[in-house]
């Protein structure tokens, strides 16, 4: 498990925060856990701010900045994520890009973290697929590239009829994120620590929860959602509760440590 960065945690934080708010000091008593001095963790809030990540709402009170909210209503998405899903056809969602440029790094940057959030695998070059068994179909996958940094000018479209060839590699394109093994291994380690909890220390627990919730939901954000007979989808729905009930129990006990906190400063 890697420990956060001060940045990586107070976005985590401001994205999970009580009322969509956070305190200084709830910042600064978050990272007192991880080791983080008080003035790293108001340096960081500050740069924050800065890049438009965060903003102040009121005295050492602060919530996601504009820069900020649509990333972080794109990770909560996570949640949903396995009732996005319908059962495929046996047909793909395509997205050509070989028309476009590619000199702009930036761009090249935000086409690649777009099609790789939405588990596009190339196929040949400048030809991106993923199996079409998301909710809406072409037009709504579309739509969620463009907001996500796609090019307009990218074709999208439904593909079909592959030659036998390209069909099977098509079918292998995620093969190698062994997804089965992934989520049953995981859903075990996140179950086991579950069980171990309550013999845990309360500052080695609230390490532990955020950093096993944080992997977590990227693994959720960053799934493929590929239909059967790609993988094992009944496995992937018990890895995805799984994570849903870390993130559960990582919301009750931060929230629980911020709360006895301030019962202890009001004495």
């Amino acid at each position: 498990m890697n420990k956060p960065t001060p940045r990586l945690l107070l976005l985590r934080l401001l994205m999970v925060a009580e009322a969509n708010t956070l305190s200084a000091s709830e910042a600064v008593l978050a990272g007192s856990v991880f080791g983080m001095t008080e003035n790293s963790i108001r340096v960081t809030l500050a740069r924050l701010i800065q890049a438009g990540l965060a903003e102040s709402i009121g005295p050492a009170t602060y919530k996601l900045g504009p820069k900020a909210q649509k990333l972080g209503a794109d990770v909560a998405l996570w949640q949903t994520a396995d009732k996005r899903t319908i059962k495929s056809d046996g047909s793909w969602i395509a997205v050509a890009t070989g028309g476009l440029p590619r000199s702009d790094r930036k761009a090249l940057r935000a086409r690649a973290r777009a099609l790789s959030l939405l588990g596009f695998r190339e196929l040949d070059k400048g030809l991106y697929l993923r199996p079409n068994n998301l909710l809406g179909g072409t037009d709504v996958v579309r739509k969620r590239l463009l907001d996500l940094g796609l090019e307009e000018e990218a074709a999208v479209f439904k593909a079909n009829d592959f030659d036998k060839v390209r069909q099977k590699k098509a079918r292998a394109l995620w093969s190698d994120m062994h997804l089965e093994k992934h989520y049953k291994e995981q859903s075990k380690q996140l179950t086991d620590w579950l069980s171990a909890l309550d013999d845990l220390p309360s500052h080695v627990a609230l390490r532990e929860i955020f950093m096993l919730g944080d992997a977590g939901i990227r693994s959720v954000v960053f799934d493929p959602l590929l239909p059967a007979p790609l993988v094992d989808e009944e496995a992937r729905q018990k890895y995805f509760e799984t994570v849903r009930r870390i993130n559960e129990e990582g919301r009750r006990l931060w929230f629980a440590f911020f709360e006895e906190a301030k019962s202890l400063e009001s004495v």
